[in-house]
């Protein structure tokens, strides 16, 4: 009762603004929204380029809880066979999760769960800004990507503190960069990792034979420099490659940049949230050595996530591909897709130019909209525990992000048939050492997905070269995240 006293309280502030001098007289009003005065600069950055800004998604929270009476919500009584209870789950892409939803019903009588999937992580941050928007709608447990956390730390009180169902017990499950990834500025946990994205190095084996390149997987890791792999050796090598069979060398410009700024100290925000690209000579630098190599004609110009539905992978289209963890899912897929197997070639080398580098990841978090709250904080914490993170691991060939479940990997080494019987999850493991946690401001998928993105599909079709294409960047930078 004392949490929807002060929820109550929260509401009036943002429904009465005249009465914040009455009902919040040190200007913020509990766990909904923190600042009474300046919801549309929530946590003191401003909301950009969301379709739905976080005043929007203050208000339609607001009129959500006030229609349910400001009541408590969440569970009033444990699920069982005789009081069943319904939780929705949302991920998107490869999640690996439908066998443990079975055993989890299995074992939690009266607990039904009804799976939504979305194709692609860009579609899901959509799906959930514009369920957050109306107050409604979204589901009990959410996946969360790591290119848009930031976007839903800006509002993160519309999700529970973790922390209020045992996240405390049991954080050192997690690598630690991670569970402080999920983690809000006022110490709220909302949301319990799932995977990271250590990224190895993808290659085709029979395609580096017949260009005369070694193809054992010690061997490439070794041509590339080791532990001393640069993307310089790699545009090097690419170049070679060409010139030897003129085919392509990568997919598409766009995942490579991915890639190289992922590696950065900073990357498109510094620490402290501040943009760090237009005046940043050292990113530009990076982008004009890719574009050097793409007006070369090292890239495929293939369509990102889509690969000619997978036959750019089994037809010798492109050489290397890079690949964090998850993306193994990604290609498996695809392959499946276009009805290839192992036939085709592609390996996995324990390198990757530039040195460690994590993309991408996710986490379940639960929205304060969820009427089981309790259920579904235990349902998140039991599908990210290290058990089940290995098994999702075997299911949707990505890594995980608890301690065990990576030890477990590298000390199995177990052969993946459709990667040349690389032992994937050991060299993962071993990619995943160095990694450290990169600052993702508000606007960072935007900027990797609508800014530069775009901007090198111009240069990969070869309608503009690399100056054109970072001018276009810029200029859809200032359109879409600094003047928006």
């Amino acid at each position: 009762m004392a949490r929807s006293a002060e929820l109550c309280s929260s509401l009036l502030c943002l429904l009465h603004p005249a009465s914040v001098d009455q009902a919040c007289p040190d200007k913020r009003h509990g766990p909904l929204f923190r600042d009474c005065t300046a919801l549309s600069e929530h946590k003191g950055v401003t909301v950009k380029n969301f379709r739905f800004p976080a005043a929007a998604i203050a208000g339609a929270a607001a009129v959500a809880l006030l229609a349910s009476g400001c009541g408590g919500g969440g569970d009033q009584e444990a699920a069982s066979a005789e009081n069943p209870i319904e939780l929705s789950v949302t991920t998107f892409g490869t999640f690996g999760y439908d066998d443990l939803y079975a055993e989890y019903e299995d074992a939690n009588p009266g607990i039904k769960i009804n799976p939504n999937n979305i194709d692609r992580g860009e579609n899901a941050r959509t799906d959930a800004f514009t369920k957050l928007s109306a107050g409604s709608g979204l589901s009990d447990v959410v996946a969360i990507e790591e290119g848009w956390l930031g976007s839903i730390m800006e509002v993160s009180d519309q999700f529970v503190d973790l922390n209020e169902y045992g996240a405390e017990d049991i954080k050192d499950n997690w690598v630690d960069w991670k569970f402080k990834q999920g983690t809000d500025s006022e110490g709220r946990v909302i949301g319990y990792g799932t995977d990271i994205g250590p990224q190895g190095l993808c290659y085709n084996g029979k395609l580096f034979e017949a260009a005369g390149l070694p193809s054992d997987r010690e061997a490439v890791a070794e041509l590339f420099g080791g532990d001393d792999a640069t993307w310089d050796k790699y545009f090097e090598i690419g170049q070679q490659y060409h010139d030897k069979t003129g085919l392509a060398w990568y997919d598409q410009s766009g995942f490579v940049w991915n890639s190289m700024v992922n590696q950065m100290e900073e990357g498109y925000y510094t620490a402290d949230g501040e943009l760090n690209i237009e005046d940043n000579a050292a990113m530009k630098e990076q982008f004009m050595q890719l574009a050097a190599g793409t007006e070369a004609g090292l890239s495929a110009n293939e369509k990102k996530w889509d690969w000619g539905k997978g036959k750019a992978f089994a037809d010798g289209s492109f050489a290397t591909f890079v690949c964090p963890g998850w993306m193994l899912g990604t290609i498996q897929t695809q392959m499946e897709s276009a009805g290839a197997g192992a036939e085709a070639g592609w390996d996995f080398a324990d390198v990757f130019p530039g040195g460690a580098s994590n993309w991408g990841g996710a986490f379940l978090s639960v929205p304060e909209t969820s009427e089981h709250k309790e259920e579904a904080a235990k349902l998140a914490a039991w599908l990210t525990a290290p058990e089940q993170q290995v098994k999702q691991s075997a299911a949707a060939n990505n890594f995980p992000s608890t301690v065990e479940a990576q030890k477990q990997l590298a000390e199995e080494a177990a052969p993946n048939e459709l990667f040349n019987n690389a032992p994937t999850g050991a060299i993962l493991a071993s990619r995943a050492e160095g990694v450290t946690a990169q600052f993702k401001g508000p606007e960072d998928s935007v900027i990797q997905d609508k800014v530069f993105s775009a901007a090198l599909g111009q240069l990969d079709a070869g309608t503009t070269d690399g100056e054109g294409s970072w001018n276009e960047a810029m200029k859809l930078l200032n359109e879409l995240v600094v003047n928006n």
